[in-house]
């Protein structure tokens, strides 16, 4: 896949997802989809578009993909990585939270109505693995193509950004997209990527259960007390040290990483590249450009209705 079947693919997917809710809003009185059945098909507005679309390719899966091993020591690495990586996501999470409502709270008390198995299932294996396979898969992968893996970094992570469809996950999504990218870069393999996500998913709902279990007056105070500016700034800048120490602590694990899998050579082949100012390809079309502006519109109708 080039750019231009990228760009198409991310459109197709957002047209996609508000059809879903448009049905859902027409059968609202008829049909009210339960938690479990919204998490599966949120994943499958991914990946089936993204499964048709490698098929259609023709290019041998994991030629595209880059399922390749990794070393255990690497493994060690990645989950020490990932740990690294979590202030800055809570940083913006906090800062986020300033303007607009947790959306994962929002939706907390659902979540945890459904057995345990079935969320650990579907929130930290099945769905990090659907959207690693599209997000730095298919469409990281596409973008490479055109030699600007600078662009190729930053374009995906923004989709993988929007794709969550609000104003508070979309900040530090992007952010993790970047740092699962450039891991890839790093190790060669999205596997590297797919064992970032699952284990930052996964350590998400074991908290969530573990406090609603074993702290339920912690667990009811997140859920239901209001977040004021007076409440976050505090805790703001308190994250942002950690998130400064943690972030630099992170691109060594990353520096490392890289020699580990014997991936230092093309790094230092990636950095000349950079350097030598040569032009190239582009990543921006129509499609990506009106898919984009559709999902800040419905970010923002969210907001407004919210509100409202």
């Amino acid at each position: 896949m080039n750019y231009k079947k990228v760009n198409w693919y991310f459109l197709g997917v957002i047209m996609l997802h508000l059809a879903v809710v448009g049905v859902l809003i027409a059968l609202q009185n008829v049909y009210q989809m339960g938690m479990a059945v919204n998490l599966l098909v949120s994943e499958l507005i991914l990946a089936v578009p993204a499964v048709i679309a490698l098929l259609a390719s023709k290019e041998k899966p994991n030629r595209v993909l880059g399922f390749h091993k990794l070393k255990i020591s690497s493994v060690l690495m990645i989950i020490l990585y990932t740990f690294l990586m979590q202030p800055l996501t809570t940083l913006l999470n906090a800062i986020s939270m300033l303007f607009v409502d947790n959306a994962v709270t929002s939706i907390s008390s659902e979540v945890m109505n459904l057995p345990f198995w079935l969320t650990f299932f579907m929130m930290a294996l099945f769905g990090p693995f659907c959207e690693e396979f599209c997000f730095r898969g298919v469409v990281y992968r596409g973008y490479l193509k055109s030699g600007n893996v600078t662009g190729a970094v930053l374009l995906s992570s923004l989709l993988f950004g929007l794709m969550h469809m609000n104003f508070n996950q979309a900040p530090y999504a992007f952010a993790l997209g970047v740092a699962m990218a450039v891991l890839v870069e790093a190790t060669g393999s999205l596997w590297s990527s797919v064992l970032m996500h699952v284990i930052f998913n996964a350590q998400s709902v074991l908290l969530m259960y573990f406090y609603q279990h074993f702290m339920p007056e912690v667990w009811l105070q997140q859920t239901q007390a209001a977040v004021t500016a007076e409440d976050m700034l505090p805790l703001i800048g308190i994250y942002l040290v950690i998130a400064v120490v943690c972030t630099a602590l992170a691109a060594c694990v990353l520096v490392w990483l890289c020699r580990n899998q014997g991936r230092d050579e093309y790094a230092a082949w990636l950095l000349q590249e950079r350097k030598s100012g040569k032009k190239k390809g582009r990543l921006v079309s129509v499609p990506l450009v009106i898919g984009i502006v559709v999902c800040l519109a419905y970010m923002l109708l969210n907001v407004f209705l919210s509100r409202g």
